[in-house]
């Protein structure tokens, strides 16, 4: 154990990522698990997450507030509790803290973020808010650990298993697809290790939970907002295509389909069969996904089915980087403002320029210094072997491919965004600055919309 760890921090020492061993076919990864996982006590590996059982959890159900200060939960702690003043919002957690690290200082909790391309959030917004949130909380900076597993499910599952012979007893995790965050969930489950899929859910584990936004409702805003959209920019007879996530890789993508089907087409279904149609008078021309989340195969995608069906007039994107990959192809066939609407979510400073430009009818905001907040608030409350209250734990998800499985999870509010409440949003929040929106949109048109 001593010459791992030693041989893990002279590699973290070094430059570059550390990548012990290269990217792995699932055959293998699986294999790697069963290797990590050798000579130490193992459960049975459960297909259903259900309510966590550990024995911290257990006992601290009997204790919660009825303990002393320092373990007290802090009354009135909520998904509403987070805001854009993390030291202030955080700094209450301190005493439980203190009590939950018991003064160690060696790493309690490892929080793992997927990669840097499939959204510059990871970098710009995550890891930094993180950092801001864990520091506020009392965290020293030997209890925590923030990686990248730049797009690696090896170097994913190698920092897991680093993290875990380092000491955390809690795994913050977004995984880069759902058999690597498998992968990861057993690991952490054999070692007793509690396990806080970050983002996107991992339906692995019997002590397994879930911070994210609520990402059903995600999809409902968009649909709403398309809706909206296709009515107030006068689209007629509207001819839908709809482009969505990464369905092979992401259960969210899957979540936020089933939503805007659920408000367009009365269907609460991640696909909708080409040919059906709405009491408003749509059609819906055909339906496809972006594997992995691609913008650029999306982009493909896209242009071949409006090539075979240019009578296509209005399209719903599950985030921002698929609209504007469509609207770089609609702009590419002559298409101007406001004919052909698009959708998204992450309220990308591109997708703000193209709401303004009138490409884009809104885009989902979800304020990641809320989700970091949450992230940082739930591992407090697990390290100190308590339950976290139900205006925190407000909810369950549902995996999309078994209903049968759920997990406990700690969901917070998406905003849809347009031009109408943009300043008030993103530019407010600083997610988005006004320079950045206007160098894309133009400073005549962000005047016009009232962005500064």
């Amino acid at each position: 154990m001593a010459r791992e760890i030693q041989r893990y921090r002279r590699l973290r020492a070094g430059h570059g990522t550390f990548r012990p061993f290269p990217r792995l076919g699932w055959v293998t990864v699986g294999a790697v698990v069963a290797v990590m996982a050798a000579g130490c006590s193992s459960t049975t590996s459960s297909t259903s997450s259900s309510a966590p059982s550990s024995s911290a959890a257990s006992a601290a159900s009997s204790s919660g507030a009825a303990g002393s200060a320092s373990t007290t939960i802090p009354s009135g702690l909520s998904t509403s509790s987070f805001t854009v003043d993390i030291a202030s919002a955080m700094s209450q957690l301190k005493p439980l803290t203190a009590a939950a690290t018991k003064g160690a200082s060696s790493l309690q909790v490892g929080v793992i973020l997927p990669d840097t391309t499939s959204s510059t959030r990871y970098v710009d917004f995550d890891a930094p808010y993180l950092k801001q949130a864990f520091a506020a909380a009392g965290y020293t900076s030997s209890e925590y650990r923030i990686d990248n597993a730049q797009g690696s499910d090896a170097t994913e599952l190698s920092d897991a298993t680093a993290d875990i012979n380092l000491g955390a007893k809690v795994l913050v995790v977004d995984e880069i697809d759902n058999p690597t965050g498998t992968a990861v969930a057993k690991l952490a489950e054999q070692k007793g290790v509690t396990l806080i899929a970050y983002d996107r859910a991992i339906f692995q584990g019997t002590n397994t939970y879930y911070v994210s936004f609520n990402n059903q409702l995600v999809g409902e805003l968009i649909g709403q907002g398309f809706e909206a959209c296709v009515k107030s920019w006068n689209i007629a007879k509207p001819k839908v295509y709809v482009l969505n996530g990464g369905e092979d890789t992401d259960a969210n993508a899957i979540a936020f389909a089933t939503g805007y089907n659920k408000v367009v087409w009365g269907q609460a279904a991640k696909t909708v069969a080409a040919g059906t149609t709405n009491s408003l008078g749509y059609s819906l021309v055909a339906e496809n996904f972006a594997p992995g989340w691609d913008n650029t195969k999306g982009g493909t995608i896209f242009q071949q089915a409006y090539t075979a069906n240019p009578q296509i007039n209005a399209t719903i994107e599950a985030n921002d980087g698929l609209a504007n990959a469509v609207i770089t192809d609609l702009k590419g066939a002559g298409v101007k403002p406001y004919k052909v609407p698009t959708t998204g979510q992450d309220a990308t400073a591109q997708g703000m320029a193209y709401i303004l430009q009138g490409y884009q009818c809104g885009s989902v905001y979800k304020a990641i210094y809320k989700e970091a907040e949450d992230a940082v608030a739930m591992a407090t409350i697990l390290l100190s072997g308590q339950k976290p209250p139900p205006a925190l734990q407000n909810g369950t998800t549902v995996d999309p491919a078994n209903p049968s499985i759920t997990e406990p999870a700690s969901l917070l509010t998406p905003v849809w965004v347009t031009k109408a409440n943009m300043e008030s949003t993103v530019v407010a929040d600083k997610f988005d600055t006004a320079p950045a929106i206007c160098a894309l949109a133009g400073a005549s048109t962000c005047s016009a919309a009232g962005i500064s």
